[in-house]
């Protein structure tokens, strides 16, 4: 600090408050970052429900349409409409079907930033059975 007249004028910031200020950042940081982290997994991983309930009403469809899951009444063999999640850019899980004439059952399984997941595997029968690598109840439910 320096004194002009009666007034004082400041210059620049000293160690110490730079240091707090650094602290501050860090302390926050260190909370928000797991929060955002978490938030990131549970949308990434509400999308990819979302795609394998489409995937079941595609399927159903189609059997409505042809009376199995596995063909077309042409012998065609089915294809599902969305084979990851997201639909475009970076994929977080990748859709697969393991199908037979009377039934079928969707998996999501996290690739990329999502193969740490709790959840694991997502899983979706023609019953609407659900199921995952952790605790199903918890990962369908939030």
């Amino acid at each position: 600090m320096k004194f002009k007249g009666n007034v004082i004028v400041s210059r620049g910031f000293t160690l110490i408050e730079l240091l707090i200020a650094v602290a501050i950042v860090g302390i926050l940081t260190a909370v928000a970052l797991p929060s955002y982290q978490n938030y990131v997994r549970d949308s990434n991983r509400a999308v990819a429900k979302a795609i394998l309930y489409e995937n079941a009403q595609f399927m159903e469809q189609f059997y409505t349409e042809n009376n199995r899951y596995d063909q077309d009444l042409a012998g065609n063999v089915v294809v599902i409409p969305i084979a990851q999640s997201p639909r475009t850019g970076v994929a977080q899980y990748q859709i697969t079907r393991v199908v037979t004439n009377a039934t079928f059952t969707l998996q999501a399984t996290p690739v990329g930033s999502m193969v740490g997941d709790t959840c694991g595997a997502l899983t979706l029968t023609n019953t609407g059975l659900q199921g995952a690598g952790g605790d199903v109840a918890a990962c369908w439910n939030r």
